[in-house]
């Protein structure tokens, strides 16, 4: 493929603008000596701007919402995110690079013990607002009720403060809260798999066959693996290749 032509896609002004977002502590796991974002996301967006022979600049976001967002305002070229279908009507997106579990965190005493359970009536479910798996949620849950928060912290605060019935969250996070609450306990199984993905503009359309190629290349040559052991990253999982 002409790296030339996607370049002028994709980055005319000779440098990539790559969306991250910061809520996601197992893509942007740490912060450099100028306190930009590093991770397993910043660096897959760098092995990306050096294929293409441009610079790099990182865009960073508060949480996956808010990248969605910004997706008509032409302030990213690509943006590392979760792949869902409500934010696939602006973004084209690759398929999965990396996978992460999703599941619930019960307090302690509870009488839920399957994910099934969870979504009966009177069951308050605690849910970052506009995560992937909040939308995955809104689409599959019928019965429980979904309480939403801002970010990671606030939701685990309002579960406890509140007494909600269950917490969703990234299995990688819920294990680092439960250790905060002697006695809860996280249920078995997933709900859901957050796709990772790296996403661009609609009208990219070179650029997309460009993306997924690479996303491709990155799981075959081992390229994704290699930057979750450098990070050493605990949660994430290289995703299963997926053949157009």
């Amino acid at each position: 493929m002409n790296t030339t032509a996607i370049a002028q896609e994709l980055a005319p002004q000779g440098t990539l603008r790559a969306a991250v977002n910061l809520l996601n502590f197992l893509l942007v796991s740490g912060r450099g000596p100028a306190g930009e974002p590093q991770g397993v996301g910043p660096d897959m967006a760098r092995a990306i701007a050096d294929r293409l022979g441009v610079g790099l600049q990182l865009v960073p976001y508060a949480t996956p919402g808010e990248l969605a967002d910004a997706a008509a305002d032409n302030v990213w070229d690509i943006g590392l995110i979760g792949a869902e279908p409500a934010r696939a009507e602006r973004i084209h997106f690759t398929s999965a690079y990396v996978e992460i579990e999703a599941t619930y965190l019960v307090p302690p005493g509870s009488s839920l013990q399957t994910l099934e359970q969870v979504d009966r009536p009177g069951v308050r479910i605690a849910v970052a607002a506009r995560s992937a798996y909040d939308l995955w949620l809104k689409r599959h849950i019928q019965h429980a009720t979904l309480v939403h928060a801002e970010g990671f912290d606030a939701t685990f605060e309002m579960f406890q403060r509140d007494g909600l019935e269950a917490m969703a969250c990234l299995r990688p996070r819920l294990l680092t809260d439960a250790e905060k609450l002697p006695g809860a306990r996280i249920l078995p199984g997933q709900f859901t798999a957050v796709q990772q993905s790296i996403g661009t503009h609609k009208r990219n359309t070179q650029a997309a066959v460009f993306l997924q190629q690479f996303v491709n290349e990155a799981i075959d040559t081992g390229l994704v693996a290699r930057l979750i052991d450098k990070h050493g990253v605990r949660g994430l999982s290289v995703a299963p290749r997926v053949t157009a």
